[in-house]
């Protein structure tokens, strides 16, 4: 089969290659799985750098999927899926190739209001912020949110899962202002790169500060975030931009009672992956929640400009597809 492969570890993408290599080989209680779609995530671009201590060499990287099932139990013969997980691309081959083997256990059928192509840019965003908000920082109806890096992939899955729960939504971004996003109506938005967060949110608040706080930033905007919790908020941690390193007044933080977060979806294999898309597959298939928009799509043969895209920053998902069998 076709699969984007690296066998070393490179700050660019001259590490990066397209090769033939055999089938991935099924053993008891897995499944095979064409992929018709497979996205590209940061944390992939990431892989190929070497900053993901899980990696092990050579790989075929990718995260996120959508396909249907060839081979395995005969129950699950032709069935559509879709995936993501922490392990595959890492630790185990990943989705970026024809084919990909997973446990059976691991198969989640893809909404069916959901194109291959699209189905496939829910996983890691989509399963970051449920994991946050839900089953961390455990968000109540009516509560006030704070997302930083709103306009990103991760930050938008965090406003659209928060506005099932009627939270009150405060977007934050280094973007032009805007009173919804992916119509979402806000409570308020703060541009951080020429405004004090603090006083923003205190403003919008009207002094009374934010129950949850999902920073999709961290690094300098870390300690800003923390600030803009009342009594007994919860901030949640993904990634730090910049410095790793972050300091905040330790004494302010336990007279407020503050709880802090870390989620990494690293951590989550695509076993567990497979049960939170599979809770997550009723409001995709109801259009309460909506994948990422499509930046570019391409073929395995286009892997280095599919990865360039990711790599510079730019809005937008890039997909690998491939056709559908007849």
């Amino acid at each position: 089969m076709k699969a984007v492969r690296f066998s070393a570890f490179a700050n660019n993408l001259e590490n990066l290659s397209v090769e033939q290599i055999p089938d991935p080989v099924l053993h008891p209680g897995e499944v095979k799985i064409r992929i018709l779609a497979a996205c590209i995530n940061p944390s992939d671009v990431k892989n190929l750098e070497g900053r993901m201590a899980s990696t092990t060499l050579p790989r075929t990287p990718g995260r996120d999927f959508a396909g249907i099932v060839v081979d395995g139990p005969s129950n699950l013969h032709n069935v559509e899926v879709w995936g993501s997980g922490g392990d595959i691309g890492f630790s185990r081959d990943g989705s970026h190739a024809e084919f990909l083997v997973i446990p059976a256990e691991a198969v989640s059928a893809k909404p069916r209001n959901l194109s291959f192509e699209d189905a496939a840019c829910v996983g890691v965003n989509f399963l970051t912020a449920y994991k946050g908000l839900f089953q961390r920082a455990n968000l109540q109806q009516g509560e006030t949110l704070l997302v930083t890096g709103a306009q990103g992939g991760v930050g938008s899955a965090v406003l659209q899962l928060g506005h099932t729960q009627n939270a009150k939504l405060i977007a934050v971004d280094r973007k032009p202002q805007s009173k919804q996003l992916d119509g979402i109506q806000l409570l308020g938005y703060v541009d951080s790169s020429s405004s004090d967060l603090k006083e923003a949110v205190q403003e919008i608040t009207k002094g009374r500060g934010v129950d949850v706080a999902f920073d999709c930033v961290g690094g300098e905007l870390f300690e800003p975030v923390l600030s803009t919790l009342r009594r007994l908020g919860r901030q949640v941690a993904i990634t730090s931009a910049g410095n790793r390193r972050v300091s905040f007044d330790l004494v302010d933080f336990y007279h407020r009672r503050l709880t802090l977060f870390g989620v990494d979806s690293v951590a989550l294999t695509v076993t567990d992956g497979a049960g939170l898309l599979s809770s997550l597959s009723p409001l995709f298939e109801a259009g309460v929640l909506k994948p990422a928009a499509i930046a570019k799509r391409g073929s395995l043969d286009e892997a280095r400009q599919l990865y360039s895209h990711v790599a510079s920053g730019r809005a937008g998902k890039a997909v690998f597809l491939s056709s559908i069998p007849s």
